[in-house]
């Protein structure tokens, strides 16, 4: 009998965890360290005598085995591994309009593929368990899902479809692919045509359709009210606060003068605000003051939320539920009522206000030489929008010149350390729009991250950072305390591998060899496809490859910002996660005992999964208003680029606006296309035409779905042959 190995301990690299995903998506093949190297997009000879490295290692572990000189398979042991590897997942329900769906595992590894006759009654986001049907070589892994374990969502907004004794409501959601059965006695006051609001009730274990019963009439389709209305009424955000939390909030009263002993006196340090020009709630504020030794003083004041809102109210109940504030493309649904987000709380100029700060003493070359957190009060100078201050960066002219550059240069070698460092720098453009007072779009415009962002975004990291850092390094034979954590998990290394094979596909490449090698290569790749058809399906996937940020007791780091520890502080006016920091901060810096981690990491989870509805809100107000504003413009031609290729035709994304359309394959009428899956791309049969990922096109806007949401474009011309 053959005695088995003794496993060592498994090299710990990202590398190490990609390689084997290799092996296990192809577990009776060997390979040598030039076919993984390959297969990987592993070229240059550091990065191979890494990968030979790793292969041994993996040998000694007993992950690998050996079976010649350089020739590496899996051993045995992991061989029935794979074979005995149960038969069962749970994760979460990804589901697509054509009602077949992904689930995203809660073990991380590839998503799982469940075709539409194995839903089992199953909706999008529901956590779901998953029957693992058996791999076939070169195909994805799929499965039947089994049992719904949580049904996450149950009231949908739609059209309703009246005949005489009952009624379909037909759902907004692309992800929700089934229409809801309503008979005649649970419509309500709804109307034929009118959007609706419907609560799930009923689903027979033989019906294809739910059942369910009109809980609110929102209007007619069309009108931007609805539309905007609708979108909030989706993601279950509330459109008004209760009546006692109004009054609640009415009573506070703003005046500091009992609060002054108790606070760091900053109002005669020289103090701004920088936001958008539109906005209302300042949540933070910068000081700056030069020091005898020239080293400089910079302030990060944060609204001190916490002195108004009190644990145990109506009006932190109500904070907490929302958790967020939500920006639409016309208005903000706030986390806290006006009186106190643009009134008593936001940071106004020439105003006196009570501030939570982190204060740091800082040399030339942005190093932080000491650090003080406290209750202040702080009196703002001047509100300066970004614009403001970008054309004073680049001018080099403007009000408070001297001060607004020490911050820039600052700001600019925290970044350039950051991004040394290992910080990803994701995409980060913002589609806006010019509304008139019916909130019809008239102008669409590319909103992009300036140095002006910047030098607010470094400061507020900096915060975030050392506040965290404060907690969970509190010296040594100290127990870090419970606290709320920014935490950002490393990628799976199966979805880094499915993304490095997607990517040499169309050409692109990632460097795995170590978390700083990945974060160049990655930023390098955001470089190259900045402005090209493929930019957004490329970051988007690469989004999807990532773990997802969230808010938890847990403190793994920050993975894409490469902070060890990372926190959220600096926004408490729209975020409760911040507003708990602060709470929490306060509570230690006086020396109190640590809180029960489970109760801060239940409020941990409902603010990630507010944050994450707040987000799809905000794109799909985004995305109603790109579809609007192509209304009156069905005939006209645009340039674009090829974001996308399916069995439905090429999708462009219009260079404008970023709106993005189909040209199907039956409007392309000089020959006949097949669809070349493999490559992202199409080719015509007869001739050879090629249209593939990030070709510019011309096309005219052939028509216009809004209630859809939907735009078909034709092809007029490349612009670029």
């Amino acid at each position: 009998m053959a005695k088995k190995r003794k496993r060592t301990r498994r090299p710990k690299s990202a590398l190490a965890g990609i390689i084997l995903s290799v092996f296990s998506d192809n577990p009776f093949r060997a390979y040598n360290y030039k076919q993984i190297g390959s297969l990987i997009g592993i070229k240059d000879k550091a990065s191979r005598d890494l990968l030979m490295t790793i292969l041994d290692e993996l040998a000694t572990a007993g992950e690998l085995n050996q079976i010649k000189p350089g020739k590496y398979m899996l051993n045995a042991e992991a061989l029935n591994e794979l074979a005995n590897k149960k038969k069962y997942i749970t994760g979460t329900v990804d589901m697509k309009s054509t009602g077949k769906a992904y689930v995203i595992s809660d073990e991380g590894g590839d998503d799982v593929f469940i075709a539409a006759n194995n839903i089992n009654h199953a909706l999008h986001d529901d956590h779901v368990k998953v029957f693992i049907f058996p791999k076939r070589r070169n195909h994805k892994t799929e499965g039947q899902i089994v049992e719904v374990l949580e049904r996450r969502k149950d009231t949908f907004v739609g059209r309703l479809d009246l005949s005489k004794n009952f009624g379909f409501v037909i759902p907004d959601s692309k992800t929700m692919p089934f229409d809801i059965f309503v008979p005649k006695s649970e419509v309500g006051n709804g109307e034929n045509g009118q959007k609706v609001l419907v609560k799930i009730t009923d689903w027979p274990e033989h019906s294809n359709n739910p059942f369910g019963r009109v809980v609110d009439v929102l209007g007619m389709p069309g009108e931007h009210e609805v539309e905007m209305k609708s979108i909030l009424a989706e993601y279950s955000f509330p459109l008004s606060f209760p009546k006692s939390v109004e009054a609640e909030a009415e009573k506070i009263k703003a005046g500091i003068e009992p609060e002054l002993k108790n606070r760091h006196d900053f109002r005669d340090i020289w103090t701004i605000t920088i936001d958008p020009f539109d906005a209302k709630d300042f949540d933070d504020a910068l000081s700056l003051k030069k020091l005898e030794d020239n080293t400089w003083e910079v302030g990060v004041h944060i609204a001190d939320v916490s002195h108004y809102v009190k644990p145990g109210t109506p009006l932190d109940a109500e904070a907490f539920k929302r958790a967020t504030s939500v920006y639409l493309v016309d208005r903000v649904i706030p986390m806290l009522p006006e009186k106190l987000s643009n009134g008593v709380c936001s940071l106004r100029p020439n105003e006196e206000k009570l501030t939570f700060s982190a204060v740091f003493k800082m040399n030339e070359n942005a190093e932080v030489l000491g650090s003080w957190f406290g209750k202040t009060v702080i009196l703002s100078d001047r509100r300066f929008a970004y614009e403001e201050v970008q054309e004073t960066i680049e001018t080099g002219e403007g009000e408070y010149l001297e001060n607004i550059m020490v911050l820039h240069q600052l700001a600019t070698v925290l970044r350039d350390k950051r991004f040394k460092n290992g910080s990803i720098n994701f995409g980060s453009e913002e589609v806006k729009f010019k509304l008139d007072e019916n909130g019809k779009p008239l102008e669409t415009y590319i909103k992009e991250q300036k140095e002006a962002n910047h030098l607010i975004e470094e400061f507020m990291l900096l915060a975030n950072k050392k506040v965290a850092e404060l907690i969970s390094l509190p010296g040594k034979g100290k127990t870090p305390k419970t606290f709320v954590y920014r935490v950002h998990d490393e990628p799976n290394p199966e979805k880094l591998n499915t993304f490095v094979q997607f990517l040499k596909k169309l050409g692109y490449s990632l460097n795995v060899t170590s978390h700083q090698t990945l974060a160049r290569s990655y930023n390098k790749l955001f470089q190259a496809i900045h402005g090209k058809g493929e930019e957004h399906m490329i970051e988007t996937i690469a989004i999807r490859t990532m773990a997802k940020a969230c808010y938890s007791t847990d403190n793994i780091g920050h993975y894409g910002l490469a902070f060890r520890h990372y926190s959220h502080f600096t926004s408490p006016i729209r975020r409760y996660p911040d507003l708990m920091a602060h709470r929490l901060l306060e509570r230690y810096l006086e020396n109190k005992s640590s809180v029960k981690k489970d109760d801060i990491e239940e409020k941990c989870k409902h603010a990630s999964e507010m944050e994450r509805k707040a987000i799809q809100a905000e794109r799909d107000s985004v995305k109603y208003k790109q579809v609007e504003f192509l209304m009156d413009k069905v005939g006209q031609v645009f340039e674009g680029l090829i974001s996308g290729v399916s069995k439905w035709g090429i999708f462009v994304a219009l260079l404008d606006s970023k709106a993005e359309g189909l040209i199907r394959f039956n409007e392309l009428k000089d020959d006949y296309y097949y669809f070349d899956e493999d490559n992202y791309r199409i080719i015509g049969k007869q001739f050879g035409n090629v249209y593939q990922l990030g070709d510019k096109l011309n096309v005219l806007v052939k028509k216009v779905d809004l209630e859809q949401k939907q735009l078909d474009f034709e092809l007029v011309e490349t612009s670029n042959a």
